[in-house]
């Protein structure tokens, strides 16, 4: 059983990132045993959820003219468009009904401002809104952070980026992770988590339960 410092965050295994949902990653479903079987490991694990209102910024649906996956500027910067996914309340905002962690104590939802997309769970895409996610970590003691889930390039390469800027020990478990690898991003996303100090691991390496 991994420690009381450590932390499994399992990011946004919802129906929408599944195949057949509205923003599927490729094989996402083939990581729901393996992160249940990792979080019997650890005594401590965190979930996230994407939680959009429908009227959502990111939508190319509310931005008349635009497709899916183009990029537009935003007040903070350049943001991909995407399909409507995980909208409130909706049967593609739900967790994947295998996943089985009744032991997690937290969940972060994000997304949830109108105005600014959300991939980390610890800081939204204005680079400057917090989840809390931090702060609640550091109160309960957490210096190691692991994560698992989808996408490994969006969601859970910033989530990774901002656990390593907010000084804990990060590493991101492989292959408890698939990818939307959309123009090269899962290659710089990797680039990007190796030169900020986050291990890459394979499940194997932590203790099986």
């Amino acid at each position: 059983m991994k420690g009381a410092d450590e932390v499994l965050l399992a990011v946004d295994i919802q129906n929408d990132f599944m195949p057949g949902g509205a923003l599927a990653v490729a094989h996402g479903d083939e990581i729901v045993p393996v992160v249940n079987r990792l979080a019997r490991a650890f005594s401590h694990v965190v979930l996230t959820q994407d939680w959009h209102p429908r009227g959502h910024i990111s939508f190319a649906a509310n931005h008349a003219g635009r497709a899916p996956f183009e990029t537009t500027t935003l007040a903070y910067g350049e943001q991909v468009l995407w399909p409507t996914h995980c909208v409130q309340d909706t049967e593609g905002a739900a967790l994947h009904r295998d996943l089985d962690v009744p032991h997690a104590r937290l969940v972060i939802r994000k997304g949830h401002h109108a105005d600014v997309d959300s991939y980390s769970a610890f800081v939204e895409a204005d680079r400057k809104t917090p989840t809390g996610l931090a702060g609640y970590l550091r109160d309960v003691g957490v210096t190691h952070v692991y994560l698992c889930g989808l996408a490994t390039d969006y969601c859970v390469a910033w989530s990774a980026l901002d656990a390593r800027r907010a000084g804990f020990a990060v590493s991101v478990i492989e292959d408890a992770c698939r990818a939307i690898d959309l123009e090269g991003s899962l290659a710089k996303a990797w680039e990007d988590m190796t030169a900020a100090g986050v291990g890459r691991i394979d499940s194997s390496a932590l203790p099986a339960r």
